[in-house]
């Protein structure tokens, strides 16, 4: 396409030093441009979709991808044989019956603070790799009888709690007397400390087995509040919902995560799309300066170029030698941010350790964001989009000045020097 006479003369216009130092500075602030904001693009696309994957295995890996309930407001009775029928549905991995509730924490050093208990059956707990992977302290061995809990890892920093200390539960759910309801209240021996790695899971779960949490809750060896469903598609979970409904045969409320957590998920998909938005102005701002840079260039070129017309260069090659100019400028600045992007991608939990030791402030609090890392995941579909977008906009940011240049008339560009 590009002769070696065009690519000297191209050359030689990019890389010349002399004469033309502002028109370089604007093609280098361009080349700047460009690199940092497909560097950008790629990071920050990176980052909100880790941020968003990282959520979804938390949250699906602990509470499951559906949840089977009694109709009416209540407990489900006949849990089990609930569970067996729903085992049966195919795509269905598990079915694990749930007692659960919301109370009150509290500690002997002080201090108190609002948690889920979650009664589940030991066996149960240790088949989920989410709790029985990211076990910190004590054993799930333990994890037997009427006052053995596990609890997160923050919520034992806070609380100034270790394996072996009892943390009190209080239920808001007390009993009625002649002088009011009178919470009830019981005292637990923390035999695990586990950590998913999101800090509303570490400071505020607790689990404890099945039969305790039963009597605690006070529903009966014969009904639990939930059946916890796993399956093996998360993205097929509406279809499996309508098989679970047709085996149990028996009116449930059947609450699947995508119902459940619509509101989150949508609103990171919102921002995630107008990052994408607001971020590829930066790419356009760096193509409309290029824009500006070839222009002054063929401004400055001008009676080179009659030169170059009246030897016998067409119009072709004059365009051709510009496209390349401006070409060169956004390829480059492209290929280099795409480098810049992915390494940053790759070491950005070292990056941000770094930063913060350095600068002695925390810069992704868990309170906050919900994960305890910083994280990132390359989706390379939309890193071939980025990268597509910003050679795109480059070689059209090319077209009119080099058509400019093109139509320049030597003879009165001549005259007029």
């Amino acid at each position: 396409m590009f002769n070696g006479f065009e690519r000297a003369v191209a050359g030689r216009y990019l890389f010349s030093r002399k004469g033309d130092r502002f028109v370089s500075a604007i093609a280098i602030f361009s080349f700047l441009g460009i690199m940092l904001g497909v560097a950008t693009l790629i990071i920050v696309m990176s980052v909100m979709g880790g941020f968003r994957q990282e959520l979804l295995g938390r949250i699906l890996g602990l509470n499951g991808h559906l949840g089977v309930y009694a109709a009416e407001r209540g407990n489900l009775p006949e849990f089990d044989e609930i569970a067996a029928r729903i085992r049966t549905v195919p795509g269905v991995v598990s079915a694990t019956p749930i007692v659960e509730g919301q109370v009150l924490l509290t500690a002997e050093g002080g201090g108190a603070s609002g948690g889920l208990a979650r009664g589940i059956r030991p066996a149960d707990l240790r088949a989920r790799p989410i709790i029985a992977g990211n076990i910190r302290a004590g054993s799930l061995d333990d994890f037997a009888g009427e006052d053995a809990i596990a609890i997160g890892v923050r919520l034992a920093m806070r609380m100034g709690l270790n394996v072996g200390d009892r943390l009190t539960l209080v239920s808001p759910q007390g009993r009625a007397t002649v002088i009011g309801t009178i919470p009830r209240l019981r005292a637990y021996r923390i035999v695990a400390l586990f950590e998913v790695g999101m800090n509303e899971y570490d400071s505020s779960y607790v689990f404890m087995p099945l039969e305790a949490a039963q009597i605690y809750f006070q529903t009966g060896r014969e009904a639990a509040t939930q059946v916890e469903v796993f399956v093996a598609d998360p993205t097929r979970v509406r279809a499996v919902s309508r098989e679970i409904r047709g085996a149990i045969r028996q009116p449930v409320r059947v609450l699947d995560w995508q119902e459940a957590n619509s509101s989150f998920f949508a609103a990171v998909q919102v921002e995630r799309n107008v990052m994408f938005l607001i971020l590829t102005l930066i790419i356009i701002v760096a193509a409309f300066n290029i824009i500006s840079s070839l222009i002054m260039l063929v401004k400055d070129k001008g009676r080179d170029i009659a030169v170059l017309r009246t030897m016998g260069a067409t119009r072709g090659a004059v365009m051709r030698i510009f496209l390349m100019c401006g070409a060169f400028i956004g390829m480059v600045g492209t290929l280099l941010g795409f480098a810049l992007g992915v390494l940053f991608c790759i070491n950005i939990e070292s990056i941000r350790q770094f930063i913060q030791a350095l600068s002695g402030t925390e810069l992704f609090s868990p309170e906050v964001y919900f994960l305890t890392r910083l994280p990132a995941v390359l989706n390379w579909n939309e890193v071939i989009q980025v990268v597509a977008l910003a050679m795109g906009l480059s070689l059209l940011a090319t077209i009119y000045p080099s058509w400019r240049a093109a139509r320049t008339d030597p003879v009165e560009m001549l005259r007029n020097e």
